[in-house]
């Protein structure tokens, strides 16, 4: 079934055209491959980005949106990503990035197409864990700003992936959210025998 890409802000989209179109944007971001790139680079696929901040009392996962994420496409392949943040002022343009999840994203997001059931992927972000993944959500027609993981989306780590958890491995979040929180909470301290 075909991903049902949610729309990005116009906003968003446009700090990001205005950064590939601007020489120092791109040469300060370090980035090689976009650097080095031949033709015209282009964004595509916006993805929602959004951090776990934890579960509620409820088991419910607590998540905000943080940005808008592009794959930059040159010729054929993807080449870096640019990364958008909400400010005070509306949207802007946070950074170019290269590196193994931009390969990883797009190979989730093939594999993705290939399910039988559509989602409206999404990035869902582990910071205690170090941990990326997309996000699969079964509302096709939701916001993609909004919402939280149900119970019966799916979650696909993506590469690297802490150890023990398998990359581009589908995960139904009611099983790998009680891991990954697991593995978020502190072990209590221990006190010292007196």
């Amino acid at each position: 079934m075909p991903l049902h890409v949610p729309p990005a802000p116009a906003p968003a989209l446009r700090t990001v055209l205005t950064a590939l179109g601007s020489p120092t944007a791109v040469k300060e971001a370090r980035t090689p491959s976009l650097l080095h790139a031949q033709g015209p680079a282009t964004p595509e696929l916006p993805l929602p980005v959004h951090v776990l901040d934890g579960i509620d009392t409820s088991g419910v996962p607590i998540t905000r949106l943080t940005g808008w994420r592009f794959l930059i496409r040159c010729a054929d392949r993807a080449v870096a990503a640019a990364e958008t943040m909400l400010t005070p002022d509306g949207w802007a343009f946070s950074h170019f990035f290269e590196g193994p999840y931009i390969g990883s994203t797009e190979r989730a997001l093939r594999q993705a197409e290939t399910m039988p059931q559509p989602y409206q992927p999404r990035l869902l972000s582990v910071p205690g864990l170090y941990m990326l993944t997309l996000w699969l959500h079964g509302d096709c027609d939701a916001d993609g700003a909004t919402g939280h993981p149900a119970a019966t989306d799916l979650l696909v780590p993506l590469a690297p992936a802490p150890p023990g958890i398998a990359a581009h491995r589908p995960h139904r979040v009611s099983e790998l959210l009680p891991v990954l929180t697991h593995r978020v909470t502190p072990a209590p301290l221990l006190k010292a025998p007196a």
